[in-house]
């Protein structure tokens, strides 16, 4: 089968599309004949050493995937070939073929197509997670999303409309903007041209936001904290900046302000089941038109390498789908 690999940490560029034997499903996995995989961050982060987890090499990255059940391991039931599913994988999931644990699998639902299931829940179950459970986002909060075009952005952007709240969301240019408007945002912000302080505080009537969804880091955690509401929430998601910030302790004094790191994979490992209820929900919101990822690209395996670059360097908008069979 055709994979694309990661054979030492390193630079984008030097990942390949090798021929590689098709793994072989153990007790309790799957093999999937992939139908479509998504960019994430973490794949980037993961590729380069710069992720928190660091597969054996050699290995394809690849969290997140839609495809067909191909075979079951040794006793498995519940899975048989031919099951439409999604699957999150951690890694593998830039191939023509992957193995991922029974246990991680969502079957397709009815209406979603292959492409669409490979774009869902790394990035609407990271900010279900974050917003619901890390953040308590409440109906008639004031919730602001940095990064919002970006797949993570847009997702928050899309729940915390469907849970109720005034959604102001925040990005580098006009063309991001408009596509936010268009997934729901109530106010929207160019942090490259305007002050994001005074302009949520504008938009706030002086107040601040209730909460910051920030994916972001770098010069807007600071400045969005500063914008935050009493007892506001801000909630660390990433740092798609690449540059980590450095908080003044006084600014969560001041306004009993909390700062809250998110870490959905851990968290789904030690809530299961709050891990299969945001999943019931969001095939809920799915079902009633509330969320569905913005698919910006579809690409081959080969250009693989490429649209990392582009998630990378913030030029993308939603998600990219990478197409093994393409």
């Amino acid at each position: 089968m055709r994979a694309l690999l990661c054979t030492a940490f390193g630079p984008l560029e030097h990942l390949t599309v090798q021929e590689v034997p098709a793994p072989r499903p153990g007790p309790g996995q799957v093999l999937l004949d992939v139908k479509a995989s998504s960019l994430n961050f973490p794949d980037a982060l993961m590729v380069q050493g710069l992720y928190q987890v660091k597969p054996p090499l050699p290995f394809s990255p690849g969290a997140e995937l839609a495809g067909v059940v191909v075979e079951a391991g040794d006793g498995l039931r519940g899975c048989v070939p031919g099951d439409r599913v999604i699957a999150i994988v951690g890694w593998g999931g830039f191939a023509e073929e992957c193995v991922a644990d029974a246990g991680r699998l969502v079957p397709l639902p009815e209406g979603m197509d292959f492409e669409t299931g490979a774009a869902f829940l790394f990035t609407y179950e990271t900010a279900l997670h974050a917003l619901r459970d890390s953040g308590r986002l409440a109906e008639g909060e004031t919730l602001l999303v940095l990064g919002a075009a970006g797949g993570v952005g847009l997702a928050a952007v899309e729940i915390g409309k469907a849970m109720g709240a005034r959604v102001i969301a925040a990005a580098s240019s006009l063309e991001k903007l408009a596509l936010c408007r268009e997934r729901g945002a109530d106010a929207t912000i160019d942090y490259a041209a305007e002050n994001l302080r005074d302009r949520v505080r504008e938009l706030t009537g002086g107040e601040g936001a209730d909460v910051v969804y920030d994916p972001v880091g770098g010069s807007c955690t600071e400045a969005a904290l500063r914008a935050t509401a009493w007892g506001g929430r801000l909630l660390v998601i990433g740092f798609a900046s690449g540059d980590i910030p450095k908080i003044p302790a006084n600014l969560a004094l001041l306004k009993e302000r909390a700062v809250v790191g998110v870490y959905w994979g851990e968290s789904v490992k030690r809530d299961p089941e709050g891990h299969r209820r945001n999943v019931r929900q969001l095939l809920e919101w799915f079902g009633d038109c509330k969320v569905k990822p913005a698919i910006s690209g579809r690409v081959p395996l080969e250009e693989a390498p490429a649209a990392m670059k582009r998630l990378v360097q913030r030029q993308v908008k939603g998600k990219i789908v990478i197409l093994p069979e393409a």
